[in-house]
Formats: C-alpha cells, structure tokens, sequence
C-alpha cells in the first residue's frame, strides 16, 4: 500500500488537463539546430504525454485542453482517440491562435535543447468554464502541470479544476513542468506554483524545480525540508526527481525511498519526466508500494530516453516488466523514515 486512496465508484482513472502541443524531433541528431533540415512529428505536452503513458498500461484516461482549429489540432484529437483517451472535452479553439509547437535539437544524449514556440497557443486559453464538473465527478485522479499556470484564463481554469477535484473527492496531482519562456518572471513561478501545489495530494518535479517554489530553498535545497514543507500543506507523497542520479520519494508518514537509473542506449534526455510521471502513477493506482512505483516509473524512463520520440514511445506493461527483469538488482533502496 502506499497511502494514496483512489475512489472506486469512478470510471475514469486518470484526466490530464492543460498543454497539448506538437513534438516536432530533428532527425538529424548530432547536429546544432541550425544544421537541422527535418524533424519528425509527435504529439506532446508533459500533462499529454503523462495521460498517454499511463493509458498505454492500461488506465482509462480523459483530457481537458484546447488545441488550434487546424490540422495540428486535429492530429493531437485524433491521437489521443486513437489511444483510447477519452477527449470529447478537448476543445477546439476559436479563430486566431495555433498550437503550440516544441522544436527538439539533439546534439548528443546529454547535450539536449528545445526551442518552443507559445505566442497566441490555444492551450493557454483554456477557460474556467471548460472545466466540466460532472466531468470531473467521474475521475478518481486529475493531473495538472506548472506550465498551464503561466497565463490567464488557463491559469484560473487550473484553480477551477482544483477546486472541483477537492469537491468531489479526487486525488490530485501537480507535475512541476517548469518551462522558462511560459513565464513572466520568477515571482509569478513562485506564486501560482506554489498556491496550486499546496493543494495537491502527490507531488513530482525535478530539484530545480522545486528550489523554485521554496521560501528558504534555492540551488541545492535538501531534499528532505522539501518534502517537510509540502506535508505542512495537503501532500500525501513528494517525488524528487534528479535525472542521472534517479529519484526519492517522500511518504507523509515517513517512508523515504530511493531509486537509481536503469540501463539505457540515451538518445536524448527529454521525456524521460514524463514516462516516469506516467508509470509512477500507474503503480499508485494498482496499490503498490512506492518503491515498487518508484522502480516502474524509472524502467520506464530507460526506454523513452532510448527512443527519438516521447508519445510514441510510451512502454506496454510487457517492455517495463522486461527491463525490470533484466535489470531489477540494486536499483531500489528503502532508507528508512524521515524527520
């Protein structure tokens, strides 16, 4: 058990809500962007991405967003279809803005940058309205991501859906998701963030990210008074995630746990979050301990970062459970209790 108590009367697991973009992936790698002449088409935003992986291991997936009146639009709707997530509230956009657009350049496996583009996208015009609550009545979990707070009306539409997940006995959960050119300033970070994740029963982000939301934190807080801080508020669960040297998650009770990296051919590094967040919830949902989520969430991160896409590389059961096999001794370690 891990302490995260799932409603069973609902029947959708898991709702995404916010970014929905396009994932456009150079093909030739080991090249500067400028270098770069094509590029392979994906969908992608975390909150998209981590509905995605979660619904490939078979939860029942739904998604509350917008995407632009074109052909993009229409291939993230027809993707998620595809997919089997349920996305009748996926909104199409009213005329003037675009979807988002992520160019990836991968100069190496460690040497990895994206050049987004966010002027005028329809996933920031996500309004409170379009936060359905008979809608969200049918969820037990609801995922929502840093970068939908970044600009109003999304930003109050988050607090909506916030606000309706408590009502109706959801668990919620809060991906950091921090992109710098979705922001203002530091101050607006610090402030939304930190007001939505105090609202949330599970959190995950990566070190930087969470020294962003902190009153006393900055390069280099401990990951220990993190999660302390966050269990002053709603947190049930707080995930550090530190790429290379893997992730430990935080029990309220007190459970602390550790999980290092799986073997991996790196093509690039992005991605990796994301089929963690999507696994890790997937083992929250069937109960497991969170070690063992821990373990699934980083097996799953090992095959994305091996692939040139996120979305479409998103593991079955069958391919995380293999590399666990292969590679299951000394990835894990309890460490006991925190303060």
């Amino acid at each position: 058990m891990n302490g995260i108590v799932f409603r069973p009367d609902r029947d959708l697991d898991l709702i995404g809500v916010g970014r929905l973009c396009i994932d456009l992936n150079a093909n030739e790698i080991n090249r500067p962007m400028e270098e770069t002449r094509t590029f392979t088409k994906y969908v992608g935003g975390s909150p998209a991405n981590i509905t995605i992986a979660a619904s490939r291991l078979g939860l029942r997936g739904g998604f509350i967003g917008r995407v632009a009146d074109d052909a993009f639009g229409r291939f993230i709707t027809g993707y998620l279809r595809a997919e089997g997530i349920d996305a009748s509230r996926v909104v199409t956009d009213r005329p003037g803005s675009v979807t988002g657009l992520s160019f990836t350049e991968i100069k190496s496996p460690t040497d990895c940058s994206i050049l987004m583009y966010r002027d005028h996208v329809a996933d920031l015009n996500l309004e409170p309205g379009d936060m359905d609550e008979a809608y969200i009545r049918r969820a037990k979990a609801v995922m929502i991501s840093g970068t939908a707070l970044a600009k109003s009306p999304s930003r109050e539409a988050v607090f909506r859906v916030i606000e309706l997940a408590r009502k109706h006995g959801a668990v919620l959960l809060f991906d950091i998701d921090y992109r710098p050119y979705s922001w203002a300033s530091r101050d607006e970070i610090y402030t939304y963030c930190r007001l939505a994740a105090g609202q949330c029963d599970v959190i995950l982000g990566g070190r930087e990210e969470f020294d962003m939301l902190e009153e006393t934190g900055g390069a280099g807080a401990e990951d220990f008074a993190t999660a302390k801080q966050w269990f002053a508020h709603r947190a049930k669960l707080v995930v550090v995630k530190h790429g290379g040297d893997g992730s430990i998650a935080f029990e309220s009770g007190g459970g602390v746990y550790r999980a290092g990296v799986f073997p991996a051919q790196v093509v690039k590094t992005f991605g990796a979050g994301d089929s963690f967040a999507g696994a890790f919830i997937y083992g929250l949902m069937q109960g497991w301990a969170v070690e063992r989520c821990l373990e699934y969430g980083s097996a799953s991160a090992s095959i994305v970062v091996s692939s040139h896409s996120c979305s479409d590389a998103m593991p079955a059961k069958s391919q995380i459970d293999e590399i666990i096999r292969k590679h299951k001794p000394s990835q894990l370690s309890r460490e006991g209790t925190h303060p």
